[in-house]
């Protein structure tokens, strides 16, 4: 077993019994989908809690994977519900990508950068999941819109739909901003 592995090969050690073969799948996907689950989630620490229940139900479920190859994309659904079901949990109406308090120094409109953050963030707790979840990928991952249309199982078009709803709506809400 390497770090190098693809993921039907690691897959396929785990299953027969090599449990530490998992290990370099975590450390692929956390680095992968770190972010992202921050978007989903709203805090870090709850990123974090959703990141690992995720990888706890991957584990547990392995054999279920069909397509060990995918296994990227299949944990990703798992990731995904897991954030929702976290932030849905925890009741937030807001996101947090970043800790808002962290850069207090004003922007030229007076602004400080915390503030333009929240402002951010409010508008896209605003977004429905399907739309918020396209944005992040996009906007903050830099995905293709074939990737994205691949992890949310849509249709490209229903995808670059969804991305320029949520842009759309981004763009109504921090027009103050402009």
């Amino acid at each position: 077993m390497t770090d190098t592995a693809d993921d039907a090969t690691l897959v396929a050690q785990v299953l027969d019994g090599q449990v530490e073969a998992y290990g370099p799948l975590v450390e692929r996907y956390r680095g992968r989908f770190g972010r992202y689950a921050v978007g989903l989630c709203g805090d870090p620490d709850l990123a974090a809690d959703a990141m690992q229940e995720a990888f706890i139900r991957a584990f547990e479920r392995l054999a279920a994977c069909r397509k060990p190859a995918e296994f990227g994309s299949w944990f990703f659904r798992i990731l995904t519900n897991q954030c929702h079901n976290h932030r849905e949990r925890r009741g937030r109406q807001h996101l947090a990508l970043v800790d808002v308090h962290e850069a207090p120094e004003r922007t030229d409109g007076g602004l400080t950068r915390g503030e333009i953050r929240r402002a951010i963030y409010d508008a896209m707790g605003g977004l429905t999941a399907d739309l918020r979840d396209a944005f992040l990928l996009r906007d903050i991952e830099d995905r293709s819109y074939a990737e994205i249309a691949t992890l949310l199982e849509a249709s490209e078009s229903a995808i670059r739909q969804r991305v320029k709803r949520a842009r759309d709506h981004m763009r109504r809400a921090l027009e103050e901003f402009a």
